[in-house]
């Protein structure tokens, strides 16, 4: 015997949402179909990079980290020195990527740059807490973690345009995910999701 026959009274409320008590038994007797729902009938747009002004204290860093783990994007920090000769060829090329929308596809970035000798950078300690042992660095944090795995020290590299292209387009793929370019431990398992 039927479930809802043996309990009249859900059988009622069920068969009074629904049009029939033959369209209940049937919806109860079909498999669930799993689909992804869509919320929003607008289309999905892209996330603009964010650039921030220098920084030259720990706190406008922390600020910086905060609004890109709030808006689930990372946040790209090259580390610079008034000393660097190097640092002044690299820089402009990687602002001009971010500025003209390099990563915005794949979900958005943060830029921002660090000033290594700045006083209160360097007595806080920052470039040591992240492992900064060269200028210049790309650094990306994600979720306000450092991605390690992923930091450019090469200055070879930094002057290699594709070379940052993909570097930037790999990091904003992240979301918020922390490593891996945009996938989970799961996407082994299951795919990526889109």
């Amino acid at each position: 015997m039927h479930p809802l026959l043996l309990r009249p009274t859900l059988a009622g409320r069920l068969s009074r949402r629904a049009k029939s008590y033959k369209t209940v038994i049937a919806c109860i007797e079909e498999p669930l179909s799993v689909s992804r729902v869509h919320f929003s009938t607008s289309p999905k747009v892209g996330a603009k990079n964010q650039v921030y002004a220098s920084v030259r204290n720990p706190d406008q860093f922390h600020t910086y980290q905060l609004l890109s783990a709030s808006s689930r994007t990372p946040l790209l920090t090259m580390w610079t020195a008034s000393y660097c000769p190097t640092c002044k060829v690299v820089e402009p090329l990687i602002r001009e990527l971010v500025e003209s929308g390099v990563g915005e596809a794949e979900g958005g970035v943060g830029y921002c740059e660090v000033e290594y000798d700045a006083p209160d950078v360097m007595s806080a300690g920052l470039g040591m807490t992240y492992m900064i042992s060269a200028l210049p660095t790309l650094l990306s944090f994600d979720a306000q973690e450092a991605q390690v795995e992923t930091k450019v020290t090469d200055a070879r590299k930094m002057a290699n345009r594709q070379f940052l292209e993909e570097w930037v387009r790999t990091e904003a793929r992240r979301h918020g995910n922390r490593g891996g370019g945009g996938g989970n431990f799961l996407s082994n398992f299951f795919g990526k999701s889109k």
